[in-house]
């Protein structure tokens, strides 16, 4: 009943909203990774050239070309779950101080509610902030999978193992790097739960955005142009 209560402080825009937010997530994520065959996303098109990478790995001698570039990827993993790790520890100090937040947000909205909403509000948007950790995280360390069997590939081309570890590499680097695209995805609707704090209209309008900028850079940007000339 306690719950119940609850909910009933919350508006039918507020559920649509939060509904909207999670199924764009979902939903949007499955289509990057399962796009149509004939209309393939950046994410997708991607998969080929790193396979194509681990191939020109092979015949290439010396190798620290591609160990920077690993490195690199890394970095960037590495910078990401920082950034996500500062701000789950934000989102939990605002909601030891939800009083104060409770304050500046009545008067920026002009709709008083009870401490226990901006706590929910605050919540989602730590969920999706510590959804893109874990998921940084585990690209992290696939990458240092990847280097690990990378470095075991034969220098040889000749030699009979090189082809299929050189594979393997390939696909742990495709593994990592989508983990990196859903913790980068789990960022963006993370960035959209924060406007569920100026109400559940808010919420939506930010979430159409997300989607809307998520979908251009997937299917309609000037890279993916770039890529689809480059395989024609």
């Amino acid at each position: 009943m306690q719950w119940i209560d609850r909910l009933s402080l919350f508006t039918p825009s507020d559920f649509v909203g939060c509904v909207f937010l999670f199924g764009s997530w979902l939903i949007i994520g499955w289509i990057i990774e399962n796009p149509p065959q004939k209309h393939k996303s950046v994410s997708v098109l991607m998969i080929t050239y790193r396979r194509e990478w681990m191939r020109q790995f092979i015949l290439r001698n010396p190798r620290i070309y591609d160990a920077q570039i690993l490195s690199n990827l890394r970095q960037g993993t590495a910078f990401f779950a920082s950034a996500s790790m500062i701000a789950i520890g934000g989102g939990l100090a605002l909601i030891g101080n939800a009083e104060q937040l409770t304050s500046v947000a009545s008067e920026l909205t002009l709709v008083s509610a009870p401490t226990i909403v901006w706590e929910i509000k605050l919540i989602v948007m730590i969920f999706f902030v510590a959804n893109s950790f874990l998921k940084f995280v585990w690209s992290h360390r696939l990458f240092g999978y990847a280097a690990v069997i990378m470095s075991a590939v034969p220098v040889d081309p000749k030699d009979p193992a090189c082809i299929p570890r050189a594979d393997k590499a390939a696909d742990i680097g495709i593994f990592a790097a989508k983990a990196y695209n859903r913790g980068l995805r789990s960022v963006y609707f993370g960035l959209a739960a924060a406007a569920w704090l100026g109400g559940g209209y808010a919420l939506i309008v930010a979430c159409l955005l997300t989607n809307f900028i998520i979908f251009r850079r997937e299917f309609a940007s000037l890279s993916r142009v770039a890529l689809l000339k480059e395989t024609s």
